[in-house]
């Protein structure tokens, strides 16, 4: 069932609602009203397929009295269901880096259908941080621990002058640099590693002790826009204002470390100043050592495209709810 405000935002858009006006929720239930720990209603796991522009936000997770992306969204979703509940994310994005296939998932009881969680939350939500896909997926799925890869896309822009559209999603680097020898250097990252010369610190000696350094990288690749044959990743918050004067370097692993794919294109860029030789990218890794890496790239030139997961999903896309 939905409340009157939830049905009028659903079936009329945000319009509905003026500048100043009050968002009113008012159960409009029959008969007994449900609690969360009420396990005679039945569970539904949602899924999201997220993008957003993370330049306003302080990354993905939630941060006391910062903006951030599982904020946003949580506070959204807890209107919409009227329940406090978690929302669990594939990737902990920092701040200021994007996202064009993040996957988020969360449980309730609410019998709202996917496709109205994703228009109410995106009638809700800021412009910049638009829910892509909904639909509810079997009860064991989670978004983080059932990830079996994630593709990371980082854009350096080439011209004189940075197109106003681009200017938050790209690193402008005018400067001369040596194309074939970054893109030999990007290959040397492929395999299993132990990538901790490509990573930071945590923040927590805990959690920096606990946690393995070894990650797996299937692709690792530098492509000249202007040169490029398809290639590159499509449909992403970085492909569809693209432009010819870009160098896109495209990585896909299982997963990865803090700050290790904005350290890899630190690297890279040292490669393309000629200040470190291609063939030194094994004995950086060898050396397991964070101070010898490249400078850490900004953030606002990184956007996750997509992460994968098992073939099903055990999605119930079309199986009823009884409704």
């Amino acid at each position: 069932m939905r409340n009157a405000a939830l049905s009028l935002l659903l079936d009329r858009g945000p319009r509905a609602f003026q500048p100043g006006a009050f968002l009113v929720v008012v159960p409009r239930r029959s008969g007994p009203q449900r609690l969360p720990c009420d396990n005679l209603w039945p569970m539904h796991n949602i899924k999201l397929t997220v993008a957003y522009d993370g330049t306003d936000f302080r990354g993905w997770q939630i941060q006391p009295g910062q903006p951030t992306i599982q904020g946003a969204l949580t506070e959204v979703v807890q209107e919409l269901t009227q329940e406090r509940l978690s929302l669990q994310g594939a990737g902990r994005t920092d701040a200021g880096v994007h996202a064009w296939g993040q996957v988020v998932n969360f449980k309730t009881h609410s019998e709202l259908a996917p496709e109205e969680f994703r228009r109410g939350c995106n009638a809700l939500l800021p412009p910049s941080i638009r829910v892509r896909e909904a639909e509810e997926v079997g009860p064991d799925f989670h978004a983080r621990w059932m990830a079996q890869a994630k593709t990371y896309v980082y854009s350096i822009y080439r011209g004189a002058v940075v197109p106003p559209v681009r200017w938050r999603y790209v690193l402008h680097v005018p400067q001369e640099l040596d194309f074939a020898a970054m893109a030999e250097a990007a290959r040397y990252f492929e395999g299993e590693r132990d990538f901790t010369s490509f990573s930071a610190s945590t923040g927590s000696q805990e959690e920096d002790r606990d946690q393995t350094m070894i990650r797996c990288v299937f692709r690792s690749e530098l492509i000249d826009q202007a040169e490029s044959s398809g290639a590159a990743p499509a449909n992403s918050i970085c492909d569809h204002l693209s432009h010819r004067e870009e160098w896109i370097y495209v990585v896909r692993g299982t997963s990865f470390l803090r700050y290790m794919v904005r350290k890899i294109i630190g690297t890279l860029l040292q490669v393309g100043r000629s200040r470190l030789p291609a063939g030194e990218i094994p004995n950086l890794v060898e050396k397991r050592d964070r101070s010898c890496s490249g400078p850490t790239a900004p953030p606002h030139g990184l956007c996750l495209q997509s992460v994968e997961y098992p073939d099903p999903t055990a999605s119930l896309l079309g199986k009823s709810r009884g409704r």
